[in-house]
């Protein structure tokens, strides 16, 4: 289980993310939601063990959030990471010489799915392909908590279809899923529970069955913050 307590970070005069408090149980798929600048990339960042907190504790199995947890927490940034000249296959290498529990014909196997060539270098690879190989590299982990910032951004409606299968494919029992998103219905039949963030801070959370008492993901969304930001959550990018 993922324990936040208190969670604070703050960056000179602004706040990020503001005295937040959640847990998160295994076995569930949750969706941090909620328009760019919410805070939902700071939260993951700081779970991750990539950014500190300026105050608050995170848990994971009861013990601090860092090296001890890092094989168990699984990343999905939404910024390319990899050098230039790396091809598709040495992006699986890399992860495999870093990564432990990675699993090479899992790769395998998901690139074949997603239609990407091994030998295609990173930096010719389309905004839709790039995020297709990081989500490929993330679900190759065996990792038990899965983060995924934004998997569904840049990406057309097609591409969208195959990494939500993808990620569907591998809620594995005991395998806890975070996936942040301003595109609400793409993700709605499939979440437990939904987070949503506002100003760096949660304005609503709730299972799907407690939050359906209240109206869908998207109306939800659109109460929260504005016709406006809801209608820019739910085009095409």
């Amino acid at each position: 289980m993922l324990e936040i307590r208190n969670l604070t970070r703050r960056y000179m005069t602004r706040t990020a993310v503001d005295n937040v408090s959640l847990s998160l149980e295994p076995g569930r798929t949750y969706a941090l939601l909620g328009p760019n600048g919410s805070g939902k990339t700071t939260l993951m960042k700081m779970v991750a063990g990539l950014t500190k907190p300026t105050s608050g504790t995170i848990e994971f199995d009861g013990t601090p959030v860092g090296v001890r947890t890092k094989a168990q927490i699984a990343y999905m940034p939404t910024e390319n990471y990899f050098y230039n000249y790396m091809s598709i296959a040495d992006a699986g290498r890399y992860y495999a010489d870093f990564f432990s529990d990675f699993d090479s014909r899992r790769f395998a196997e998901a690139l074949e799915r997603m239609e990407l060539e091994p030998k295609d270098k990173i930096r010719q690879l389309s905004s839709g392909m790039s995020a297709k190989l990081r989500l490929a590299l993330i679900l190759s982990r065996d990792a038990r908590l899965m983060m995924f910032d934004e998997p569904l951004n840049g990406v057309d409606i097609l591409t969208r279809a195959q990494v939500v299968d993808e990620i569907v494919r591998n809620r594995a029992a005991g395998r806890t899923m975070l996936i942040s998103t301003h595109l609400v219905d793409e993700l709605d039949p499939y979440i437990d529970y939904a987070i949503y963030m506002k100003h760096g801070v949660i304005e609503l959370m709730g299972s799907r069955e407690e939050l359906r008492e209240k109206g869908s993901l998207t109306d939800l969304y659109l109460q929260i913050y504005g016709q406006h930001s809801g209608t820019e959550a739910n085009e095409n990018a």
